[in-house]
């Protein structure tokens, strides 16, 4: 399985990372077996998150690290300080508390990444960058990064986290996919747009992408007849992405592969580091992500599938 060194994590990570949203620990036993799985395939990088699923997502991947006795084979991406019922919680109490009880759950004294889940421009980067450094200063934390995160607050962060020499992020994650969205997904959220991509690429800034496959959106399960599903119609239905999922079937059936197979590797195959964070529920799944994991994409095959020359 490929992967990518990101600045502060000395193990390289793998490019499929494996998605959590759904583990629960009263599903230990599925869940093992998906990280069986997945470690057996040369994979070694988990996402996770403070609030999924009130911590069960995080309590299920302690348990699997603590019964497989391998933390120091596997990397953890955790995020924390996502906004609650009050409204924006990026500040320092917050990052601080939802990082302690992850590690906590976690059953762990670090993580290899950890990212802010959501970002609030109204809070200056400074005491951010600030309280980051102190838990990587005391080894709770190997590499930062930005969540939902703009490329202009990145680059401003680390332009204070440069002056001030401290550490400052060396990873993003926001969506990026080959259906380009109308308007953000959920509030909040941040999609790679042509401008955020120009940058990834001249920084070679890695990106951790989620939904990738567009909320399922890319799997051939939407039509523009198909109405059934109003948040897929507020988000994804245009005419140009229409025109995508053509190119992208046409280029799948000379591949011998799926529309979403050929989705998830122009993720893979773009012109800066990326990675996938990919929630595979069955070991069929798990299967064709590691597939699509592997397909190479001439440059001038990308940029057709997302008509870049139209």
């Amino acid at each position: 399985m490929k992967r990518l060194l990101v600045q502060g994590v000395q193990l390289p990570c793998s490019q499929m990372i494996m998605g959590s949203d759904y583990f629960k620990t009263v599903n230990q036993a599925h869940v093992n077996s998906m990280l069986d799985a997945y470690a057996d395939m040369g994979g070694n990088t988990i996402d996770t998150a403070h609030g999924y699923g009130e911590g069960e997502s995080e309590r299920a991947i302690g348990a699997w690290l603590r019964s497989r006795n391998n933390r120091e084979r596997v990397l953890i991406l955790t995020k924390g300080a996502h906004h609650d019922e009050n409204g924006p919680r990026v500040n320092p109490q917050a990052i601080t508390s939802d990082l302690t009880e992850s590690l906590e759950r976690l059953q762990t004294n670090y993580v290899d990444f950890y990212a802010l889940h959501r970002d609030d421009p109204n809070v200056p980067v400074e005491p951010i960058i600030d309280i980051l450094n102190e838990h990587i200063a005391a080894g709770k934390i190997r590499a930062i990064g930005g969540s939902n995160w703009t490329h202009q607050r990145l680059q401003e962060a680390n332009e204070y986290a440069a002056r001030q020499g401290l550490q400052g992020f060396t990873f993003s994650s926001t969506n990026l996919s080959l259906a380009k969205p109308n308007i953000p997904r959920w509030p909040g959220c941040v999609s790679a747009d042509e401008a955020t991509c120009a940058w990834h690429q001249r920084h070679e800034f890695p990106l951790f992408s989620w939904s990738s496959l567009a909320g399922g959106f890319m799997t051939g399960r939407y039509s523009p007849d198909n109405t059934d599903n109003e948040e897929m119609m507020r988000v994804y239905y245009n005419d140009r992405n229409w025109k995508r999922i053509e190119h992208a079937n046409q280029l799948a059936a000379e591949k011998g592969v799926t529309l979403a197979q050929i989705s998830l590797a122009y993720v893979f195959n773009q012109s800066f580091p990326t990675c996938a964070i990919v929630a595979a529920h069955t070991h069929a799944e798990l299967q064709a992500n590691r597939v699509a994991a592997e397909l190479t994409l001439t440059e001038q095959e990308v940029r057709w599938l997302d008509l870049s020359n139209e």
